[in-house]
């Protein structure tokens, strides 16, 4: 069976005469490679060593120099990259893998390098990936071996069954509501059984003694608080503005660097408007 072949650019690809009518009715195999060559035997020994069927590959050479395959959307079922450097295929290549595939198709990256195997299977590894294959698995194909080359690893992964655009219905889940079966027989706590008699007791709230119930300090004071209004009429201050201060200005409560001359909480600390104005047991008394 006679070869043709036809380039275009840099590019070429390799078919027999029945290839066209072939892949509308078989099976099709997309083998591409960065080199100049790539031998059909070569392609057909590659797939019967991973297991596929001996199919008429379509085969397309320095697969480096171009930016779409001359092939349909989902129309090939695998696909076998052999390449001898580390850039091929490279992440727009890959996404060309996942778009000529069809959903649940196969891809094959095969290396021949030397050295560094492990850094390299992580890169085609994550390149696959980020195409959006599935389940990548590194495959040992030192046994392969040609007159020409041999194969030193295999990247091996798998495109979604599922096409673009697709959509599925979402089972809801069943509600599913919690039964709680209670024996008649089970014993339940009182809750009122866990109260004693103390705790049911109304609090006795302390009783309130001495000055702090009245306007104005007792007869027999001793807390001080008949000194300090004792103070506070030295002031010349009366009753009502001790217990509740107004100012018409409303800086009287500041202190004195905002009171005026003639202000009568003049001397006085500063208070809040409204409050009882507060002294302290040494007021009026000379510091030193």
């Amino acid at each position: 069976m006679a070869d043709f072949q036809i380039s275009t650019q840099r590019a070429k690809w390799i078919f027999t005469p029945q290839k066209l009518d072939s892949m509308v009715n078989q099976k099709t195999v997309l083998a591409v490679t960065d080199d100049v060559v790539l031998p059909v035997s070569s392609v057909l020994t590659v797939m019967e060593q991973l297991g596929k069927e001996r199919f008429d590959p379509f085969i397309i050479t320095q697969a480096s120099t171009i930016n779409q395959f001359p092939l349909d959307s989902s129309s090939v079922d695998a696909v076998l990259a052999i390449s001898k450097i580390s850039d091929f295929p490279s992440d727009k290549i890959c996404g060309e893998f996942s778009r000529i595939l069809k959903p649940g198709g196969t891809v094959f990256v095969c290396k021949t390098l030397e050295g560094q195997v492990e850094d390299m299977q992580q890169t085609i590894q994550r390149r696959v990936t980020l195409a959006g294959f599935l389940e990548p698995q590194c495959l040992d194909l030192k046994s392969i071996k040609f007159s020409t080359f041999s194969l030193s690893f295999g990247i091996k992964a798998k495109k979604p069954s599922w096409k673009i655009g697709s959509s599925f219905a979402l089972k809801k889940p069943a509600k599913i509501l919690f039964k709680v079966n209670l024996d008649d027989d089970l014993d339940l706590i009182d809750e009122d059984s866990l109260l004693t008699e103390e705790d049911l007791k109304k609090p006795q709230l302390p009783v309130a003694s001495g000055c702090a119930t009245t306007k104005k300090a007792c007869k027999n004071c001793v807390c001080g608080r008949a000194e300090i209004e004792e103070k506070a009429v030295k002031l010349g201050l009366t009753e009502d503005q001790i217990e509740n201060p107004q100012s018409s200005c409303g800086s009287c409560g500041l202190g004195d660097a905002f009171r005026c001359g003639t202000c009568p909480y003049k001397g006085l600390p500063a208070f809040k408007l409204g409050e009882k104005v507060t002294l302290s047991r040494n007021f009026l008394e000379a510091d030193i």
